[in-house]
């Protein structure tokens, strides 16, 4: 699978190009060897094309060094940036916005305005070493993505059209919403069968299937959701796949005190899907089930021990496809 971040290898960049996203327009703000400026401009492919070969020219002229491009993670609003800047060829990195926002606040800057921001943008890459660059998913993957994000709205709506009719007296308002939910159902059948012929045709996602459905509990869903939502998979390390799930329990001592481990954020798409996955393997796969027996055994409550569970999962399915191998247990 495509990774969708890598190291940056300690790389100083000398020329960065901070993008602050809104809907319509951006706010740049650009740092090279000490001079510094700003600019608003259109947030479309054309106007972010112009601007970054504006820049891209200039540090040929001046020989600035390597070139980086910054942003936050803006609901899709930065797409634009993203794509353009992986056109040209120039490194990418798609901020996380508490951390930046974290990082704004531990420099002294509470206020908060589109030049400030983009100010904080380009401190935030000088200042941060080691930096993620962004590698986009394949085309492959990024159509599961959308697929599978359709069909979860479309089963909500069909949920939501379903409690109405407890609630609906009139029968015409009965007939209404049966109609509907009969539209919103063939809807999510196409899709399904969409999903389906994707992932018979693409290969890699084939073989990424087999290799995650050896371990027992895992389904067609879970691989699904896995591929779609964690892209990356295969390509971290243990303690980095389980805080991308939001499965990673995090310590909170202070001095004498220890308090519990908490799991904390990550992508609860992946978890919701993991838990349904581990309720099927704590009764029918025997490794972790007596894993699970064995927590239980030590008075562990169940939502730490099904939490567990799907931490295994997670782990485990990394390892399968770091190894391109299938479940050493199947």
């Amino acid at each position: 699978m495509t990774i969708t971040t890598m190291a940056a290898a300690g790389k100083q960049y000398n020329h960065i190009i901070a993008f602050d996203v809104g809907k319509s327009t951006l706010f740049t703000a650009t740092s090279a060897k000490g001079d510094a400026t700003s600019e608003e401009i259109i947030n479309t492919p054309a106007h972010v094309r112009r601007h970054l070969k504006r820049q891209i020219k200039h540090n040929t002229m001046a020989d600035l060094g390597e070139m980086l491009v910054i942003c936050e993670a803006t609901g899709g609003y930065e797409r634009h940036v993203l794509a353009i800047a992986r056109e040209l060829g120039l490194a990418c990195h798609r901020a996380h916005a508490t951390s930046v926002r974290h990082f704004a606040r531990y420099k002294g800057t509470h206020a908060k305005s589109d030049p400030i921001d983009a100010a904080t943008l380009v401190d935030y890459a000088r200042q941060t070493p080691r930096l993620r660059l962004y590698e986009p998913p394949t085309k492959a993957v990024m159509r599961l993505r959308a697929l599978s994000e359709r069909r979860t709205q479309i089963i909500a709506m069909i949920g939501a059209e379903e409690c109405r009719i407890e609630h609906a007296i009139d029968a015409m308002v009965k007939k209404s919403i049966k109609a509907i939910v009969r539209v919103l159902t063939r809807e999510k059948e196409s899709i399904e069968a969409q999903i389906t012929k994707l992932m018979k045709s693409e290969k890699q996602l084939t073989k990424a299937n087999k290799l995650m459905q050896s371990v027992t509990g895992i389904g067609e869903r879970t691989v699904q959701t896995v591929l779609a939502f964690v892209p990356e998979i295969g390509q971290l390390t243990r303690g980095q796949v389980a805080a991308i799930a939001g499965l990673a329990p995090f310590a909170h001592d202070s001095g004498t005190t220890n308090k519990p481990r908490h799991i904390f954020a990550g992508r609860a798409v992946v978890r919701r899907c993991l838990y349904m996955a581990a309720t099927v393997a704590v009764r029918h796969n025997h490794i972790l089930k007596a894993f699970a027996e064995g927590l239980t055994r030590r008075g562990k409550p169940w939502k730490l021990v099904i939490t567990a569970v799907m931490r295994k999962l997670i782990i485990t399915l990394n390892a399968i496809m770091r190894d391109q191998e299938p479940w050493k247990h199947a």
